[in-house]
């Protein structure tokens, strides 16, 4: 039964909380805090941060004019309170449902999403942007930027280069450091709160500019030496000296969840003058008011469905290992026949399978943070030397440390190793997670070893292959989710560098697969052959090099040739065209055509769903071939070619 909620049920749009007392603040934060737990129990999804901003998310939309000042939030994990406040609580739950609410910020989804974010650290850029855009334009009454980032994504290093424009700019931004576990943050209570109040006050900054006027007056030198003296005051009883020598104006640690902290420091910075841009710093738990999420932030950062009263996740029934599962064993079993292995992950050991490595070799495991630039070049640096760095980053990620992969990595030819894991369609977390340009962006690359394994098996060999690769970079790529259920050897098998294989042999059409579509391959095959119309099926195994002989084989004994692959145009399928057209084949008549993902976004819903959606089942095989054959779908010749869906 959802909770009581009497306060919240008079929320409609945020200006609803500015008539509200300080009680019925910390009311309504409760009732929010209950009504984001109640939802995440139906739809899983992001908790434990979404809980660490319910007092700021409440504090913000009630002193800050939304959505005329813009509220830019980093990651968009942390937003579900923010989508309940804005006028979406009668759909919040169909959070990451199929049709429904994002789990990120979108800005075609809410005016009160003035930025969609679903990777992290791109909000002060943003604000910064929109701040400067918004001096240009000379808005009046001048509007405010808020851009609410968290610790985490602090790591990254495109926080700190907006941080370096926005320190040297002219334009006002205010940026909230959200640090949910303490780890920059000095202790925090009532002597912090009254000195956050004091240095972000209109007579404090007043005083303050009066000063810096007066300092003018005296020698360059003097000035100088005047405003660094205030600086270090004020670091020595605040900290913040970071931010101060970045070109902030430093204002806390407060607590987070403490509404008569939050909302008077908050109210001085939307009233203060000047245009120097303002750091607020407040620390928040990760889980807050939840006691499963509170005891357990890694548990609670991501759930499924769960009961609310127990905690107790709602667990699938037994079946295979994931593709994450057995990438850690694969890569576990090779690290113990060779020292020189070593794994680097960007915060996200428990994502791609490496806490479980780490486990079994601390030394050689390494998290960098939310910096995939800094992890690509770091395992260019340990390669030189000789190791044997597996780069496990989500395929998604790895566009953030692209030029990385180009300079530091292809054009000198090093052995580093890229586990993309979540390649293809990833379900509810939709187009922003979507693992579907990999095979484009380093299928251009020259010298790379491109391979896609079509079962848990595949991918264990795909982890031997990687591991004995000594000279040039190579990848591998693997889905989401549970394997087909094969059993698994020891330890992979490697393969042949640019090999495929034939899987089933016939006379009228060539499907030749590139990873897990090899199982709706497969089953078309068998269509086909039913319908009377012999199908050979190859797995690819290789993007680059490509098996030319195998599909040269294809070409010469098939009237029709298909590819298929879950990644975009691009990919695997312009690679083989690219070599059918230079070999001549369609000089011959050979009919090609490449499947691949659609020219579009794929919303979020389940991975089956959205498989249908892209068109890349069996059934759409079977289409394409009959299409191609010039038949209907009950064998007679057609006059015109069957609809294919644009690809």
């Amino acid at each position: 039964m959802p909770p009581r909620t009497p306060l919240l049920d008079r929320i409609n749009i945020p200006s609803d909380l500015r008539n509200l007392s300080g009680e019925q603040l910390r009311q309504l934060a409760d009732e929010l805090r209950a009504e984001t737990i109640d939802t995440v129990s139906i739809t899983g999804g992001h908790l434990g941060a979404s809980l660490g901003v319910v007092e700021l998310t409440v504090a913000i939309h009630a002193v800050f004019d939304t959505p005329r000042d813009r509220l830019i939030w980093d990651v968009g994990h942390q937003t579900y309170p923010h989508k309940i406040l804005t006028g979406r609580r009668d759909r919040i739950r169909t959070l990451r449902q199929p049709g429904g609410l994002s789990g990120f910020t979108r800005r075609s989804e809410s005016e009160y999403d003035p930025f969609g974010a679903a990777h992290s650290s791109t909000s002060i850029s943003a604000g910064l942007g929109m701040a400067i855009a918004r001096d240009l334009k000379g808005d009046t009454p001048q509007r405010n930027v808020i851009a609410v980032i968290g610790d985490g994504a602090m790591s990254a290093g495109m926080a700190y280069e907006a941080m370096n424009n926005a320190g040297a700019s002219k334009s006002r931004l205010i940026v909230v450091l959200n640090d949910n576990d303490m780890s920059i943050a000095p202790p925090v209570g009532a002597m912090s709160a009254y000195l956050s109040r004091l240095i972000s006050s209109r007579s404090f900054l007043s005083l303050r500019d009066f000063a810096a006027r007066m300092a003018k007056r005296f020698p360059r030198t003097l000035e100088r030496t005047a405003k660094r003296a205030e600086e270090y005051a004020r670091g020595i009883l605040t900290g913040g000296t970071l931010f101060e020598e970045l070109g902030f104006y430093y204002v806390g640690p407060i607590d987070g969840h403490n509404l008569d902290h939050l909302l008077p420091v908050l109210r001085n910075l939307r009233d203060a003058e000047g245009e120097e841009p303002i750091l607020l710093h407040v620390v928040t738990q990760k889980g807050k008011g939840y006691a499963p999420a509170e005891a357990s932030a890694d548990k609670y950062h991501g759930v499924s469905k769960f009961n609310v009263v127990t905690g107790e996740q709602a667990k699938a029934p037994p079946g295979p290992p994931s593709y994450t599962k057995v990438f850690a064993t694969a890569l576990i079993a090779e690290a113990e026949a060779n020292p020189n292995i070593v794994t680097v992950t960007a915060a996200m050991p428990g994502g791609t399978g490496l806490d479980a490595f780490g486990k079994r070799f601390p030394a050689r495991t390494f998290d960098v943070g939310i910096a995939e630039q800094h992890a690509v070049t770091f395992a260019a640096g340990m390669a030189t030397e000789g190791m044997a760095p597996f780069c496990a980053i989500y395929s998604t990620f790895l566009q953030r440390g692209y030029d990385q992969v180009v300079h530091d990595v292809a054009l000198q030819s090093l052995p580093v190793r890229f586990a993309m894991d979540r390649a293809g369609m990833v379900g509810a977390d939709g187009a922003t997670h979507a693992g579907v340009y990999d095979l484009a962006f380093l299928g251009c690359l020259p010298g790379f070893i491109i391979m896609a394994p079509s079962d848990e098996v595949e991918l264990m060999d795909c982890v031997a292959t990687a591991a004995i690769i000594d000279d040039r970079p190579s990848a591998f790529r693997y889905p989401r989710g549970e394997g087909i259920g094969l059993e698994l050897p020891a330890r992979g098998t490697p393969w042949e560098i640019g090999k495929g294989r034939m899987i089933r042999e016939g006379s009228s059409v060539a499907i030749l697969a590139l990873g897990p579509r090899l199982h709706d391959a497969l089953k078309a095959a068998d269509e086909l052959a039913a319908r009377g119309f012999p199908t050979s099926v190859a797995d690819a195994r290789f993007m680059k090099p490509l098996d030319t002989a195998l599909i040269d084989q294809l070409a010469r004994h098939h009237e029709v040739l298909i590819t298929i692959e879950d990644g975009a145009a691009g990919g695997f399928g312009a690679a083989v065209a690219h070599h059918l057209a230079w070999s001549g084949a369609f000089d011959h008549g050979l009919r090609f055509r490449p499947m691949t993902l659609p020219d579009r976004y794929i919303d979020h819903n389940t991975p089956a769903a959205q498989l249908i959606d892209a068109g890349l089942t069996a059934k759409d095989i079977v289409a394409h071939a009959l299409a191609a054959l010039g038949r209907s779908g009950h064998g007679e010749k057609t006059h015109a070619p069957v609809a294919i869906p644009a690809q």
